[in-house]
């Protein structure tokens, strides 16, 4: 009898509904204000975890990055666990890279949540974010998904009611804008007399919730400077009737939301030359329903984070 577990997860990307860039840290982050949203958009893992005497973490992806996170979220899990074995990874690469979807973090997240359950074993939630904090900023919120306010570098979360199901379309003009990159470009239009105002829109847009014309992202207005396909592709999804269109993360991707998905699918058709794609926002409910569905062969209890049921 095999003893190796397996599963096929997918890791959904983000958007930013909002995202404002206060003063630079002690620590050398930047102090953030965002709204993080799941959307349908998504990359794939094929994950198995077999018992063995030493750890051995393999991973085929067709793109063959160096420094892959998810080989390190693998390796994190496995100290944390205290365990010894072989992972075996298989990663499929939909969301665009370098685009300001989170799809690396994501991936990272995924895994995080899957090995324990497969291992037989368990990692609390806050130790989860913990080693998710430390292999970088976005990777916490994919541990919970749906609607949050993340705010410090982005990985002191707080749950937005589930809203209504929304379509959407994005947009990556292959723009590929390093974070390092983002902040030395907006760095010089920081200034201290506008955080107030920044923190005074930003809570206005939470209690909004979050969709809202008026959204702004900090990143856009420098990045939209230097590379002006990014405006254009923002004002056509805008002429387009989107009820928001905005710049996520530290870019390059635009994305708008419609208020029917049948709008959302003529404007996607509308981008030939560009590499768009339909999406959906996915809410927190739906999040965890994709996840206990992708482990329902080892799990029993609907609890989060998911645990294998030999745990329950």
């Amino acid at each position: 009898m095999s003893l190796t577990r397996r599963a096929r997860l997918r890791a959904l990307a983000k958007i930013n509904l909002e995202l404002r860039v206060l003063a630079q840290r002690p620590d050398g982050y930047h102090e953030l204000r965002t709204i993080f949203q799941t959307i349908s958009l998504a990359d794939s893992i094929d994950i198995a975890f077999t018992p063995a005497r030493r750890t051995a973490i393999e991973l085929a992806d067709e793109l063959h990055l160096t420094d892959n996170l998810v080989v390190r979220a693998a390796r994190a899990a496995m100290d944390a666990m205290r365990l010894t074995g072989r992972v075996e990874m298989r990663l499929r690469k939909r969301i665009p890279i370098g685009a300001g979807l989170g799809g690396g973090s994501s991936d990272a997240a995924a895994v995080l949540l899957a090995l324990p359950v497969l291992a037989g074993r368990s990692l609390a939630m806050d130790r989860l974010c913990q080693l998710g904090g430390q292999l970088g900023s976005d990777v916490p919120f994919f541990l919970l998904g749906g609607a949050a306010v993340g705010i410090g570098r982005g990985t002191e979360l707080f749950p937005l009611p589930d809203g209504a199901p929304r379509s959407g379309v994005l947009v990556s003009p292959g723009i590929h804008i390093s974070t390092a990159e983002a902040y030395r470009l907006l760095n010089s239009s920081l200034t201290s007399e506008s955080q107030q105002n920044k923190m005074v829109t930003f809570q206005s847009r939470v209690w909004d919730g979050g969709v809202s014309r008026a959204a702004c992202n900090d990143f856009e207005m420098v990045a939209a400077e230097r590379y002006g396909i990014i405006g254009a592709i923002k004002k056509k999804l805008l002429r387009a009737g989107a009820s928001m269109a905005l710049m996520t993360g530290s870019g390059s991707a635009v994305f708008g939301i419609f208020r029917s998905s049948a709008r959302a699918s003529e404007v996607f058709r509308s981008f030939r030359k560009e590499k768009a794609f339909r999406f959906s926002l996915v809410n927190r409910a739906r999040y965890r329903a994709l996840w206990w569905r992708a482990l329902e062969e080892h799990t029993t209890a609907k609890v989060w984070p998911p645990r294998d049921r030999r745990e329950q």
